[in-house]
């Protein structure tokens, strides 16, 4: 008798996951992409081609895909995806695609953020969670938000998208009284940041382009790395207090790409939260890093291929 199982997905701005899962959370299967810069319909097919073999391969072995499951960069709308960090995926009929393919397999989607609470209520830092925050700090920023249990999403599904919360500006570095969080503290914005910061410090010296795990693992022995890191501490601590502050959740969670490495910061990020947050809340909540790291976006969006499932 074959063993049920689901396919779960995370797609990225740079990569995409895969995975075999079965109902217990048992990872049969695995398997990672880069995107290598594909854009619009290429990278359609490529998740195309890598479902087909996949389930090609699970074959022999007594699994049976029952649903498919995939966590998208963005916000979905009856089935078409807005992902901006994928370029022609504005407004992509993803769904559809896949659908067409895997013939009577059903497959569902859900933005990343959702996937990455629900992952970690499933099988991470958020088990038994009724209130609580997932803050994704990777090439972009997002929040997968739990209020009395349920993923608050907004009505076009785009609740959630805290990058785009505005902070004050360092003006010695950045000419300009305010940014977004993304802009500037996410994967892809902490670089941006550096540059401006290395004019100041080194001027007229080295214009080092970096990125933002050089900056991470440069912190202690190079001041251009420890400014930037020092202001995205700022401005993610000052992140955690709205969040604390609106939502009152039991837990904030750390994850995406940039932590991993940035853990170590947590405690900086609590201190920094707790000149701005609600007092009460602000004594109540938890700080922590992800228990599934890389793979909160796989084990949600399996989550959400197994409540497609009637037994």
């Amino acid at each position: 008798m074959k063993q049920t199982a689901v396919l779960a997905i995370d797609l990225g701005g740079t990569k995409a996951a895969f995975a075999v899962i079965n109902e217990e959370g048992e990872r049969l299967m695995s398997s990672k992409l880069l995107l290598e810069d594909r854009t619009g319909a290429d990278v359609g097919n490529l998740l195309v081609t890598e479902i087909k073999d996949i389930l090609h391969r699970v074959q022999p072995e007594g699994w049976s895909v029952a649903a498919i499951g995939i966590a998208v960069p963005g916000a979905v709308d009856n089935g078409i995806v807005w992902a901006p960090g994928i370029s022609g995926w504005e407004s992509y009929p993803v769904l559809a695609e896949i659908q067409q393919a895997v013939d009577n397999i059903p497959v569902v989607l859900e933005s990343d953020r959702t996937c990455y609470i629900l992952g970690e209520c499933w099988m991470g830092n958020a088990q038994h969670c009724s209130e609580a925050v997932f803050l994704s700090v990777g090439t972009g920023i997002g929040a997968g938000i739990l209020v009395n249990g349920k993923v608050l999403k907004g009505i076009r599904d785009i609740g959630g998208a805290v990058g785009w919360m505005v902070m004050p500006s360092p003006v010695t570095y950045i000419n300009t009284t305010a940014v977004s969080l993304e802009q500037y503290a996410s994967g892809s914005g902490m670089p941006l940041l550096a540059a401006g910061i290395e004019r100041v410090l080194r001027p007229g010296g080295s214009s080092k382009s970096w990125s933002a795990a050089e900056l991470l693992s440069a912190y202690d022995s190079d001041p251009v790395a420890k400014a930037t890191i020092d202001q995205c501490i700022q401005w993610w601590g000052m992140a955690v207090a709205n969040l604390v502050s609106i939502f009152n959740p039991e837990k904030i969670i750390l994850g995406g790409g940039v932590f991993g490495p940035a853990t170590r910061f947590i405690p900086g990020i609590r201190k920094e939260a707790g000149k701005w947050v609600q007092p009460i809340s602000g004594k109540i909540y938890c700080l922590e890093s992800s228990q599934l790291g890389q793979l909160a976006g796989v084990y949600g969006a399996a989550k959400v291929a197994l409540e497609t499932l009637i037994y």
